[in-house]
């Protein structure tokens, strides 16, 4: 979320672990409630994740957004979601996740519950939501795909080592070629392994920002494998619509 100390001031959110059956596909339940009288505005930079969302609205399905997500809020209302892992939704979907980059479906298209969405809000508490969720999910559970777990692995070995910068470096760690990195991520993330790697060094500089207090942007920018700090500079901005500084400045 970007300006999140902001956003935590406008509505309440909340996580919940998924039930073991659904633990290797769905990373958690989030939550999501508000009651505002004038409209506000969140805007996110989407990671690598499929998120299905059950709100007043309807129950959709959201592919990975390349851009900027934006979410207007306003009246009292909650919502909840399902984030998927990183390649968690390709045995539900049975096709290529890339086919719904930037895209979002009614979730009766592909799971056939539609109308669901009354139910699973009228439930009491946070507890009730995430039931009314996973007893619409477990009937329809797939069966397990090895390859999620795999595509799960990269993924993290990528938001846990700031030094993976290339698609080839990852393709040394992993012992795959960087072809069959990228036809994996296309087919189960969504997006190729070059975007996972500049997306995450975004969230990271983001973070950096959000965090308060002075930032070295040119050490960041080297930290994070830019070329230089107007690389990084313009790659922000490009993405976020503010540069580094004018962002971390409010």
């Amino acid at each position: 979320m970007l300006h999140e100390r902001e956003g935590r001031t406008k509505f309440r959110l909340r996580t919940a672990a998924p039930s073991a059956a659904l633990a290797g596909f769905v990373e958690y339940h989030w939550i999501v409630s508000w009651d505002l009288d004038e409209p506000f505005a969140q805007r996110v930079v989407p990671h690598p994740n499929v998120h299905l969302v059950f709100e007043p609205d309807g129950a959709l399905v959201h592919g990975v957004h390349l851009g900027l997500f934006e979410r207007r809020l306003v009246g009292r209302e909650r919502a909840i979601g399902v984030r998927f892992h990183p390649g968690g939704f390709r045995p539900w979907l049975g096709g290529r996740v890339a086919d719904l980059t930037d895209r979002t479906l009614a979730a009766g298209e592909l799971f056939g519950f539609e109308g669901a969405e009354k139910a699973v809000l009228d439930a009491a508490d946070d507890a009730g939501l995430v039931a009314e969720v996973e007893a619409l999910l477990l009937p329809r559970l797939p069966a397990p795909d090895p390859a999620v777990e795999r595509v799960r692995e990269l993924v993290g070995r990528i938001q846990s080592d700031l030094s993976l910068t290339r698609v080839d470096h990852l393709a040394r760690t992993s012992g795959l070629t960087v072809r069959a990195l990228q036809r994996l991520f296309n087919d189960y993330v969504g997006v190729g392994p070059k975007w996972v790697i500049r997306r995450h060094r975004l969230h990271e500089a983001a973070a950096r920002a959000d965090a308060g207090g002075p930032v070295d942007w040119a050490a960041l920018a080297a930290e994070l494998g830019y070329s230089d700090q107007a690389h990084f500079t313009r790659e922000f901005t490009a993405t976020i619509g503010t540069s580094p500084a004018r962002y971390a400045a409010g």
